[in-house]
């Protein structure tokens, strides 16, 4: 029996048999979120029931195949803070599986002009020393000077900024931050740091800020201070493993999986499906798009434009010489490209090199769908294969792809809305974007609920 199928140290595998008529929990949505809370309630002893509305679970965790290679068509790394997903892959049986990134780094192509290597000394762009000769080469000396203000500035200046994009342009100038910390926030958090909440993307830097009297040594002793190694970290297989893996113990711990189903009505004594059916629950989560299930008001013009993933699978020799490393980070506003970030997937994780084999190389571009317009497939290659070439600066033909695949994925609008008693919401729009911020929210909310539930009733 592998790793993986083994029942993992301190959780029981002989969880409670589903009722007929009445569940403890029924869960809208089997997006990772979904999977994690199902999995923690039927541990924590509640009977559960899963419902999802595709034809399969895993949400944006997926995966695709290319040319014999099985790729993730979703997310491919996670963040290593506080060790949240590691620790949680450990849980499943994959910890032997974790795997750093190669340490060569990513660069960054800018409005105009060649791309260059991307800063390392820093957090989500913001430099730790801003008159580092390879700050200097992307935001110029000017840039550097002004963010170098921010040792002279009082620590409580910017302090009160709630967004990064605040935050940052309070402390250290527009330079860094659209031309450093806005390639890297669009290509972690797929938005651009005027619409991240600090405390969120990044904890303890606003407070750190006050302690250290300036946002560089902020980050600096926030980066002293995390254990050593990558920020991200991936799987060896694909993310999409812990997919596999949670799928498998729903079903052995008896969890009731309800596919191609979709909500019609929800409310804190349960849920109405599309055949009119009602499944009868002691609490609600909704773990996918509210569409308006529970009667909040939305804002639906508050809706992300999608973002579009091209896959290139290619021949080439020329790639093997690494020419932009792990891959590279497009600067808001370039002339040079449409897409918003490159991943040489083959150089950046190992194992997927051995899988591939000689003189083939995965490439993995990103867009903003609105900036795609209403172009096909084809065009779409043809974009990937011309950004591509641009930002390697290799040639690449037509002829040297030997797969290609586009994958299209929506992110929720952020949602601080009250959800209605007795119904509990997880998920990207409410825990943040990246499966460490999903995982934590789940699992912290998961906890509440058996709390609530195995609560012995008031004595009235």
């Amino acid at each position: 029996m592998s790793d993986a199928q083994e029942v993992p140290e301190n959780d029981e595998a002989d969880a409670p048999a589903q009722p007929s008529a009445e569940v403890d929990v029924v869960i809208v949505g089997g997006g990772i979120a979904g999977l994690v809370a199902a999995r923690e309630l039927v541990v924590g002893g509640l009977s559960v029931t899963l419902v999802e509305a595709s034809d399969r679970l895993g949400g944006k965790v997926a995966k695709h195949s290319l040319d014999g290679l099985v790729l993730d068509a979703g997310a491919e790394s996670f963040s290593t803070r506080r060790g949240t997903v590691a620790d949680y892959a450990t849980k499943l049986g994959l910890g032997d599986d974790v795997v750093a990134p190669n340490a060569s780094g990513a660069w960054l192509q800018p409005v105009n002009g060649p791309a260059l290597p991307l800063p390392k000394a820093g957090l989500l762009g913001i430099p730790s020393i801003p008159l580092a000769a390879d700050v200097i080469d992307v935001v110029g000396l000017a840039g550097a000077l002004r963010a170098q203000l921010d040792s002279l500035l009082p620590g409580v200046y910017g302090s009160k900024e709630q967004t990064l994009g605040g935050l940052v342009r309070k402390r250290m100038g527009r330079a860094v931050l659209e031309r450093l910390v806005a390639p890297v926030a669009m290509g972690v958090h797929s938005r651009h740091p005027d619409e991240l909440v600090a405390d969120v993307v990044a904890p303890g830097l606003r407070s750190r800020l006050k302690q250290e009297e300036s946002l560089a040594s902020a980050v600096r002793a926030m980066r002293a201070a995390a254990p050593a190694g990558s920020l991200v970290a991936g799987i060896r297989g694909g993310i999409a493993r812990l997919v596999d893996v949670l799928t498998g113990d729903l079903e052995r711990f008896g969890v009731e999986v309800r596919l191609g189903t979709r909500v019609t009505e929800l409310d804190a004594s349960g849920v109405t499906l599309d055949d009119d059916s009602r499944i009868s629950a002691r609490h609600v989560v909704l773990a996918a798009p509210d569409d308006g299930l529970t009667g909040r008001a939305g804002n639906p013009s508050a809706t992300p434009a999608p973002i579009v993933l091209a896959t290139l699978v290619l021949r080439s020799e020329a790639l093997d010489a690494e020419p932009r490393g792990t891959g590279v980070l497009v600067a808001p506003g370039s002339t040079t490209v449409t897409a918003k970030a490159l991943t040489h997937a083959t150089r950046k994780w190992s194992w997927l090199a051995e899988k591939a084999g000689e003189h083939r190389h995965v490439l993995r571009l990103s867009y903003d769908g609105s900036r795609l317009g209403d172009g096909d497939d084809a065009a779409l290659r043809r974009t990937a294969i011309a950004d591509a070439q641009a930002l390697l600066g290799v040639p690449i033909a037509a002829a040297d792809v030997l797969d290609f695949d586009r994958v299209e994925w929506r992110a929720p609008s952020p949602d601080e809305r009250p959800a209605p008693e007795g119904v509990s919401v997880i998920g990207e729009s409410v825990a943040g974007t990246g499966l460490a911020a999903v995982i934590a929210h789940s699992r912290a909310e998961s906890a509440q609920i058996i709390t609530l539930l195995s609560a012995p009733p008031a004595d009235f």
